[in-house]
């Protein structure tokens, strides 16, 4: 391999740590391949940034997580230089990343979602708007950084919400009992469904990056109708935000006797971790792509819309 590839990573979102990881693991599966790999911490200073970039590289690997680095701010950086770089575009980024957005989008393709609403910290503190439980995230972060699960009698949410760091808006969402599946999309290919098993009370930062925080369950053992309908279900939501490269698709799966076996679309990660226990590399896997595989064919379908 001859290519000339920048690993670009750490951040500045509450993710920085998570990009981290991602991108020394994504530097050494593609030295180990052969390509000429060095590694950018990429900080708010943009001059900075550029003369990192210095010989431009012939490919950027985006390893970034969360706000700057995923929501398309970066990305229109890379589409300026005309630098080919991994995973999704501007737009698909800014959309994926805001979940109101990306719901609505959903629903209009016809997509199964969870209802919500968007509110201020204010109303929240006023009162809940919707029966518990009910869940409560950012509008525009990863990683489940700052999700809260608000629970019948939770009496400490109203506290909580009064410290709300993340934006003077919130999103509403109706807890689904059931299971927390997950689906690697790649190109426009499904690889697989995974179920995860947290250990704690759901799957939170901790369990998702945390040494022995949840058990994969690869294939998941879904009847067989559902785990099709989950492939299908990521496919379509990769390609109704204008996806491109690897994407990773979160759904639940009410299986409760009230829940009628549906599934739910939750969100479209653009940006998925590539952590030791991340799900995408493990979804890969199973299918026989391992990890500097699936990393170099990022590399080889990196792209520049401009």
């Amino acid at each position: 391999m001859s290519k000339n590839v920048a690993v670009v990573m750490g951040g500045w979102s509450p993710e920085r740590e998570v990009s981290l990881s991602s991108g020394r693991e994504c530097a050494k599966a593609l030295a180990d391949r052969g390509y000429s790999v060095r590694v950018v911490d990429a900080g708010r200073d943009l001059p900075s940034l550029l003369r990192a970039l210095e010989p431009r590289p012939d490919v950027i690997f985006n390893a970034l997580h969360g706000v700057g680095g995923e929501d398309g701010t970066v990305q229109g950086v890379f589409e300026l230089l005309r630098i080919p770089y991994t995973h999704s575009g501007v737009l698909a980024s800014a959309v994926a990343m805001h979940k109101p957005t990306a719901k609505a989008i959903f629903r209009d393709a016809g997509l199964p979602v969870v209802d919500g609403v968007v509110a201020g910290v204010g109303e929240l503190a006023g009162g809940d708007l919707l029966p518990a439980p009910f869940v409560v995230k950012p509008i525009n972060q990863g990683s489940s950084v700052g999700v809260r699960i608000v629970r019948v009698n939770d009496n400490s949410w109203r506290e909580e919400v009064l410290q709300w760091s993340f934006g003077s808006e919130l999103l509403v969402e109706r807890f689904v009992p059931g299971r927390e599946l997950t689906v690697a999309v790649m190109g426009d290919r499904a690889l697989g469904v995974c179920e995860i098993v947290p250990r704690g009370t759901f799957y939170d930062y901790t369990a998702k990056y945390a040494t022995g925080g949840s058990d994969h369950l690869i294939p998941a053992p879904l009847p067989a109708a559902v785990y099709e309908k989950a492939l299908e279900v990521s496919v379509r939501a990769h390609r109704a935000l204008g996806c491109r490269g690897v994407s990773r698709a979160d759904l639940r799966y009410d299986d409760t006797p009230q829940g009628g076996g549906r599934l739910y679309l939750l969100e479209i990660n653009t940006q998925p971790g590539m952590t030791p226990t991340s799900l995408v590399p493990d979804i890969a896997r199973h299918v026989g792509i391992g990890f500097d595989e699936l990393v170099a064919w990022m590399v080889e379908h990196a792209s520049c819309e401009a």
